[in-house]
């Protein structure tokens, strides 16, 4: 079996959600975070936008990219 197909399924981020992810969403929390620090937030399509809007208003989002 190869690594990919023994890793767990890698979900969306938003609550209650359990689509496959599609995007990941990099941020970080500069009060908090070193400034080249990336957290990962996963979304699926259905979530992508809200969780970047969530993000961006609070100026956390870095960058959207292929998951």
């Amino acid at each position: 079996m190869t690594e990919a197909a023994e890793r767990e399924p890698e979900y969306c981020s938003a609550k209650g959600c359990r689509a496959d992810a599609a995007w990941q969403l990099l941020w970080n929390n500069p009060r908090i975070h070193a400034p080249d620090r990336r957290k990962v937030w996963l979304a699926c399509d259905e979530h992508k936008e809200s969780l970047e809007t969530f993000l961006g208003a609070r100026g956390f989002l870095k960058e959207t990219v292929p998951h």
